[in-house]
């Protein structure tokens, strides 16, 4: 399991080399001074303002509050002063992305980093599973081996599938009803969502890919969906997009399949009993 590594030891004093994209990219200097940073109550990075009691003992804006204004450290009542030596000091320094032992090399003046490190291509994913809320993260290994043995999630290889889905009463829609399938393809994983909800008024049913991996890879694959019967079709074809974006604001995007509820029907043998839909589809890569 993938896990990021705490900001960088102390006492290194190492050379910085060529400037890369957003950052420089190399090594770094911080003497230890990032230690004197490190918040003693949360233990993350602290940023102005930074108080400081009577006696000198720092620590960051949301954790004064949460120690309702009294010094963790000696207990004396913090008040509002302001470390303003430790915040200049902290303009001077460079650290690492806290993404570095997942690939990004690149380091940042320290009041860079906290914005880069929320876009940082490099950052854990989110697991892409839509049936709860579910708060575990992850590199894209760790995710596909969490929703195999946690989510019961079912697994296929290919780049072409044929998912069929029955639903007993197909009124039912008020509660959202969803699959999902991961799809092995091009040595990447894909994820196939099917849900019913809500469009409006009107229900509908939808169906729509996302990449396991950032927006910019996933531009590199297309996928289309198929449904229909009774010599009608519908056909969507599109880009997978990443799980970056979260389940929900793909759905509310449209961007995918959308069957109206009648339309639906029709396909599963007009009698309004029950839902049977089968949907057909294939992911390909761009040249």
């Amino acid at each position: 399991m993938a896990i990021a590594k705490s900001e960088a030891g102390s006492n290194s004093m190492l050379s910085k080399t060529t400037p890369g994209l957003g950052g420089k990219h190399g090594l770094y200097s911080t003497n230890g001074v990032h230690e004197l940073l490190e918040c003693p109550v949360c233990t993350n990075l602290m940023y102005p303002p930074i108080h400081q009691c009577p006696n000198g003992h720092t620590l960051c804006s949301d954790c004064k509050i949460r120690v309702h204004n009294c010094c963790p450290t000696c207990r004396y009542e913090l008040g509002d002063i302001r470390c303003l030596a430790l915040e200049k000091v902290a303009e001077s320094l460079e650290l690492p992305c806290r993404y570095q032992s997942l690939g990004c090399h690149d380091i940042f003046p320290y009041y860079s980093k906290l914005k880069h490190e929320q876009h940082c291509r490099f950052r854990l994913y989110n697991c892409p599973y839509a049936g709860s809320e579910c708060s575990v993260t992850g590199d894209i290994p760790t995710l596909v081996g969490h929703l195999k043995e946690d989510h019961k999630v079912d697994m296929h290889d290919g780049c072409t599938f044929n998912h069929r889905y029955v639903k007993a009463n197909p009124n039912e829609v008020e509660n959202a009803t969803w699959m999902l399938t991961v799809f092995n393809c091009f040595g990447r994983q894909f994820c196939l969502h099917f849900e019913a909800f809500q469009l409006g008024m009107a229900p509908v049913y939808m169906a729509f890919l996302r990449f396991m991996g950032d927006d910019i890879e996933a531009k590199k694959f297309s996928y289309s969906l198929e449904v229909g019967a009774n010599g009608r079709k519908l056909i969507w074809q599109g880009i997978p997009r990443s799980i970056r974006d979260s389940h929900g604001k793909v759905r509310d995007s449209q961007d995918g399949l959308i069957i109206q509820r009648n339309l639906a029907l029709y396909f599963s043998g007009g009698d309004r009993q029950e839902l049977k839909l089968r949907i057909t589809g294939r992911i390909w890569k761009e040249e």
